[in-house]
């Protein structure tokens, strides 16, 4: 099965790296069978064709959300699998265009008997969306077009500024390199290596600014079991990473998807002591070159509306979370959906 969801997935237009196999059921493996995880029970729900092949995927999670931190009022729900812990974008069901209908049909009836959270979904999955949908949030995930080249990408001054930090990089010994998706196992201690390098960066980095975060020690047994099941399928795709290194030290690393025709930037760690000569520009910006130079057409910078990916020409495209609400509970949540999202808007004017 998992080969043909593989392909299924390739196939999606809106598709992401985290609608694969590669990460669902690693998710599941690791977040979701962690003695200490709040997670229910999974299921992937598949339609085949006469000759079985795989027409349609979709893997879903029974799961309770609270309706505030202190109050134990459990509500169930059946969510993406692979979404939420982690920090999943463009998440969905693999579906192919002649089955869309039926696995619609079959969201909605199950969306009879338990209430539906179905977050981040990519902008291209609302044709599976059961009636009763409501919206419940919006995410906002930059994405930048490398099909002119990434010396086309931002403005003249961007440009000249970005030479200027390579310049200085340069001449205090600092290099690039780009680290492809593993094939094979012999090649896997390097990317765990690095890995681990990229989440102590990231981790002492946040913990400078005094900002929590997730891609942390506990994140790492997720993501090297999506490096091993992405090597073990001998393709070139998935995780990838640009490397800044110094005498042989590493003092900087990018992580991200490689996956179909694009590159999704999911996290970066660096030496804060490279702070003044712009590092973390710098490897973001020597990310999209090393992309670009692979024959990618989109760098994606995934959530977040941080100004700097807007610097590389990025342009929003939305996720957007749904609820399907079953009885009284599913109601009260997504009371609670719509009190948060009207927390988070903007103020009349602004």
């Amino acid at each position: 099965m998992v080969d043909g969801w593989r392909a299924l997935a390739a196939g999606e237009p809106g598709g992401s790296w985290f609608t694969t196999p590669e990460w669902t059921l690693s998710w599941w493996e690791t977040l979701g069978a962690a003695p200490a995880a709040s997670a229910g029970d999974g299921e992937v729900v598949v339609w085949r064709d006469g000759d079985g092949r795989v027409d349609a995927v979709v893997p879903l999670l029974r799961t309770a959300q609270r309706l505030h931190p202190r109050a134990p009022l459990p509500v169930p729900c059946l969510t993406v699998l692979g979404s939420g812990p982690g920090a999943a974008d463009h998440c969905g069901f693999a579906v192919a265009p002649h089955r869309r209908a039926e696995v619609a049909d079959w969201l909605a009836r199950r969306g009879r008997r338990t209430t539906l959270l179905l977050a981040d979904l990519d902008p291209d999955q609302a044709g599976l969306l059961p009636p009763g949908a409501v919206e419940i949030g919006r995410t906002p995930c930059p994405r930048a077009d490398l099909t002119a080249g990434p010396d086309a990408l931002g403005s003249r001054q961007f440009r000249a500024d970005l030479r200027r930090y390579g310049r200085k990089l340069a001449a205090e010994g600092i290099t690039f390199r780009w680290v492809p998706p593993a094939l094979s196992p012999s090649e896997l201690p390097e990317r765990f290596e690095l890995l681990r390098t990229a989440v102590r960066l990231h981790r002492l980095r946040r913990a400078a600014l005094g900002r929590p975060t997730t891609f942390d020690e506990a994140r790492e047994p997720l993501h090297r079991r999506v490096i091993e099941r992405a090597a073990g399928t001998g393709r070139g795709e998935g995780p990838a990473f640009l490397v800044a290194e110094r005498a042989g030290e590493v003092v900087g690393v990018l992580y991200g998807f490689q996956w179909r025709d694009a590159f999704a930037y999911y996290q970066i760690g660096w030496d804060m002591a490279w702070a003044p000569l712009r590092l973390g520009t710098a490897v973001i910006a020597e990310a999209v070159r090393a992309a670009a130079g692979q024959g990618l057409g989109t760098f994606d910078f995934l959530r977040g509306t941080e100004p700097y990916k807007y610097r590389f020409d990025a342009v929003d495209r939305v996720d957007v979370s749904w609820l399907v609400p079953r009885g009284v509970p599913g109601a009260l949540l997504g009371l609670k959906y719509r009190a948060k999202a009207a927390r988070q808007a903007p103020p009349a004017g602004g």
